[in-house]
């Protein structure tokens, strides 16, 4: 039994005259049954989730500082209190009643408070900036506390405060003449950064459902086929939700929000295109075939290998990130692939038959007909016959162009790409949280008055912890020699462990910096001497550092080692698969080198329109990594619905033809199909969280690239010069050439 015959069987199965109604009733129940059943993917959400393993260096200080140095176990809220000007007496009288207030009635988890109401003015005085104008106040809470737990801290926080001040300093402004007061430090931050991606959350769905829609009527300029992709995406999104949920609270797998965000994007902008793969072929069999049922048969046989083959392609190439030892890679993996799975399911499945019960009202009311169907409407009504409608006459002629020059259009389309991946070396990265912020948030605010007033180091110190084997051992000398250190404190000795001594230091410089990540190989160099050692001894033997900065060095780390496993694995798993759907070991290497070229020249375009444009001077360092995955596997969709089209037809006509009407037939639907999804991602740009609008930018750049450089252009035209090579080793039985073909078109081509 042949494939075609195979798909159209499966069709009869879910669009048949009754099956359709089943097909619809099963998604109906799936999608209410487990809604009901199933706890939703938003209530099993872990925004505190571990992003590093246990065995982590800087985890591994963690859990020492914390069982060593218990005064430090819990996580710090820093209070930024200024006035332009000076403190007056009244301002600190009135933070001292603050802090009596939290020392006598704590927070629910709250573990410290420093005794500022128990000291003299003059000793209290001592500890504001030099100008007089700021007090850093450390609330230290518990660690591991849940986010929604310390954002409802620090409301109550600030309701004690205006109650007791009779203002609210922290609605005053900074640069004004008021008191004013910031929540920063790694509380502060863990709560905006929360907040950020909730808040979010239902602006990015309705904008991207508005986007979709509008660009749907404006291609199609219908409004019954425009709700025919939003109703299957709904679908399978309300049952991918419950689906995730389940897993999560089963304890298979942590969610987040940010995974959340990102995955409805995904949903909608590569399930849309699924979709238009089918709707557009169907609508072009109708032109052909005056039996609705079997202009959806053939248009299922024809698209259907396609769409299951790009889907699982995606779907593998998300799988991938499970590889990753960073959870936030990691955490992104199974609802990405799941997501795409019940999507691709959705489009082989509820799609036909929703086709399948409105058959041409699909399309109203520009309704697709046969010739014969026209003319007999025609007699019907009295109306002329409408004109044939052609190909655009520029697909015909770029068309014809790639055929007759393809080595122009391919050495073109390098040069053009080339030239923008030269600027990927140039992108500099970062991993500052703060930075990914808008410049009007709290914590945000609060670092910038602590660079200002005092080291900036001071927003997160360094734990340095020695063990000196009983040995004196002078760390603090060694530690104030190294140029990037502000202040040292005191040696303490460990509470179980006298022989194990630790150091708090500031940095003179941003904690949160690439420049203060470099540091830490420099700290352990420098203790290992101050030991006696060589200072080359392996991180964790005698020396410990934990903190944030040492927790940010650990994340490029471990984020650089997750880069070099999950590309190769994901160009590994792209090019199997290919290989199996083409049987072409020629068309793999080619396919999947325009596609990595086009992501080089994403990274480059992209920090071209980041850097220059917008004046960022960094992007995040995890955005490379998830702009591979989803552009090399979403640009390879692209090429296979292409490709496919090319070696069906290249079996029944000379190979030029084959390439030409591959290209003029997949036009139109991938160029839909790839504004829509550049269209999603770019929609993240909309929202005030940097790493987004990053990852938003070169992602939908990288589409745009796929869609109208290498799809139209460099894949055909690599075709073209590799003729029958480009089937090898499969087997390809060439017809000949037709003279009008290689002419550029004319007559029969």
């Amino acid at each position: 039994m042949s494939k075609k015959h195979l798909w159209e069987q499966y069709g009869r199965t879910v669009a048949g005259p009754r099956t359709k109604w089943v097909t619809i009733l099963i998604w109906i129940l799936l999608a209410g049954g487990l809604s009901m059943l199933l706890p939703s993917a938003k209530s099993q959400e872990n925004n505190n989730a571990a992003n590093l393993p246990a065995d982590t260096q800087s985890v591994v200080s963690e859990a020492l500082a914390a069982r060593e140095f218990p005064g430090d176990a819990g996580v710090p809220a820093l209070l930024v209190w200024h006035r332009s000007g000076g403190m007056q007496d009244g301002d600190l009288a009135g933070i001292q009643s603050v802090t009596r207030t939290l020392e006598q009635a704590p927070l629910t988890h709250q573990l410290v408070v420093p005794p500022l109401h128990k000291m003299p003015p003059q000793a209290l005085r001592s500890q504001l900036s030099q100008d007089q104008s700021t007090l850093v106040l450390p609330v230290i809470f518990q660690k591991g506390s849940d986010t929604e737990a310390l954002k409802a801290d620090l409301e109550t926080l600030k309701e004690k405060t205006a109650a007791l001040l009779g203002a609210d300093p922290f609605a005053a402004k900074t640069d004004g003449a008021e008191l004013s007061a910031r929540v920063s430090g790694p509380v502060g931050i863990q709560v905006d950064a929360v907040g950020l991606f909730k808040s979010a959350d239902v602006s990015l769905l309705i904008g991207t459902v508005l986007l979709v829609l509008v660009i749907l009527l404006l291609i199609y300029r219908s409004p019954i086929l425009a709700l025919i992709p939003i109703v299957g995406v709904g679908f399978a999104y309300a049952v991918v939700n419950p689906l995730i949920g389940w897993i999560a609270s089963m304890g298979w797998i942590e969610v987040d929000s940010q995974a959340m965000s990102i995955m409805t994007v995904l949903l909608f902008g590569a399930g849309t295109d699924y979709c238009l793969f089918l709707i557009a072929r169907f609508r072009q069999t109708l032109k052909e075939e005056k039996d609705k049922s079997k202009a959806l048969l053939n248009a299922i046989s024809d698209s259907s290998g396609a769409i299951a083959m790009s889907g699982f392609t995606v779907v593998l190439s998300l799988l991938a990130l499970l590889l990753a030892k960073y959870g936030a890679y990691h955490r992104f993996a199974v609802p990405f692939s799941l997501s795409i799975l019940v999507m691709g399911i959705a489009s082989l499945t509820l799609v036909p038959a929703l086709l399948a019960v409105l058959g041409r009202t699909s399309f109203y009311p520009f309704i697709p007909r046969t010739r014969e169907m026209q003319e007999e409407r025609a007699a019907r009504t009295g109306k002329p016959v409408p004109p044939a409608r052609h190909p655009h006459p520029y697909s015909n002629i770029f068309s014809g162009w790639i055929v007759r020059k393809p080595w122009t259009v391919a050495l073109s389309a390098f040069i053009l790409l080339g030239v923008l991946a030269s600027f990927a070396p140039r992108i500099s990265y970062t991993f500052d949280t703060l930075s990914s912020f808008p410049e009007d948030m709290e914590s945000r605010q609060g670092f910038a008055v602590i660079a200002e007033q005092f080291s900036p180091g001071e927003l997160a110190p360094i734990k340095v912890m020695l063990d000196t084997d009983g040995k004196q051992v002078d760390g603090a000398a060694a530690l104030k020699a190294l140029p990037f250190v502000s202040k040292v404190s005191d040696p303490v000795a460990g509470k179980t462990d006298p022989t194990l001594v630790a150091y708090d230091v500031e940095l003179n410089m941003n904690p949160y910096s690439a420049e203060a990540m470099d540091t830490i190989p420099q700290f352990y160099t420098a203790m290992e001497k101050a030991l006696g050692g060589s200072g080359i001894g392996e991180p964790g033997d005698k020396v410990w550092i934990s903190g944030q900065t040492a927790t940010q060095y650990d994340t490029r780390e471990t984020g650089d080692r997750d880069a070099s496993v999950i590309i190769p694995a994901v160009i590994i798993l792209i090019a199997l698969l290919l290989l199996v759907y083409l049987r072409s070991i020629i068309a793999v290497v080619y396919l999947i080198a325009t596609v990595l070229l086009s992501y080089f020249s994403a990274l480059g375009l992209g920090w071209l329109v980041i850097h220059y444009l917008l004046g960022a001077d960094a992007i995040q360092g995890f955005i490379p990594v998830y702009a591979f995955v989803f552009l090399v596997a979403l640009g390879e969709d692209y090429n296979i619905f292409m490709i496919s089209g090319i070696w069906q037809k290249s079996r029944t006509m000379p190979l030029s033809r084959a390439i030409r009407e591959g290209v003029m037939e997949s036009g139109s639907v991938i160029t839909s199909a790839g504004l829509i999804l550049a269209g999603t991602f770019a929609v993240l740009g909309t929202l005030p969280i940097q790493i987004l609008v990053h990852f938003g930018i070169i992602t939908a750049i990288g589409v745009l690239l796929d869609t109208f450089v290498v799809r139209p252009f460099l894949v055909p035209a690599l075709t073209r010069i590799l003729g029958k090579w480009s089937f090898w080793p499969g087997r390809y039985t060439p017809i000949p050439e037709e003279e009008p073909a290689l002419q550029g078109g004319r007559g029969k081509a």
